[in-house]
């Protein structure tokens, strides 16, 4: 595990005391009748290259073409500008998947189902994700893919990079990735279809009754 100390910047003692919470006229319980289906965080984590972005934005146009609410927060995407100023060093990672908890939070806070597809490779980061939000609102989907099954794929030419010690602090090769314990869900991208991949996440759902629609 990490050895790394996550930081809350959003303590009590650290906050303004002229910092206070709006409450808004249109409350969470009036957005999420009107949507038709209960909110939520499918956190998707796993090696780069296992599948995650792919697999969630599968799972999201399923969600979509069933009328549900949604948005996918996908790791690349975040850094090309809220998290742009954060390297891959285990302290930026923290943050990264700090801020990304977050802003999930507040799109469960409206009301959606919310795809979060980031490689996030520390138990204790995403706890703290899932802390933060209500119970059954925090639903983890690993992406369950060997290295050599990733490292194979390599869409990116990352591991490559890696391995050539062109890239530094590359999670699998010189970084730690700590898989899962007890997710929600467990998707082996390496045995099924994308398709068959984003229905075992779908039917979870549908088994929870989180899909009303």
């Amino acid at each position: 595990m990490s050895n790394q100390v996550y930081k809350n910047v959003d303590t009590e003692s650290e906050k303004s005391s002229d910092v206070v919470w709006h409450l808004a006229s249109v409350t969470h319980e009036d957005r999420v009748l009107s949507h038709g289906h209960n909110p939520a965080v499918l956190w998707f984590t796993g090696l780069s290259g296992s599948g995650k972005s792919t697999v969630a934005n599968a799972v999201d146009k399923m969600l979509h073409d069933m009328g549900c609410k949604t948005y996918v927060l996908d790791g690349d995407n975040v850094r090309h500008g809220l998290n742009g100023d954060l390297t891959f060093t285990d302290t930026d990672r923290i943050e990264n998947i700090r801020r990304i908890g977050e802003v999930a939070k507040l799109f469960v806070d409206a009301g959606l189902l919310v795809s979060s597809a980031f490689i996030s490779p520390f138990i204790v980061d995403r706890d703290m994700v899932r802390k933060q939000l209500a119970e059954g609102q925090f639903i983890e989907v690993f992406i369950d893919s060997p290295l050599a099954v990733c490292e194979q794929r390599d869409p990116k030419g990352l591991y490559k990079k890696a391995r050539s010690g062109e890239i530094k602090n590359f999670t699998g090769i010189d970084s730690a990735y700590e898989a899962p314990i007890s997710p929600e869900v467990h998707v082996k991208t390496a045995e099924l279809s994308v398709e068959d991949c984003a229905k075992q996440v779908i039917n979870y759902l549908k088994a929870g009754g989180m899909l009303t629609v």
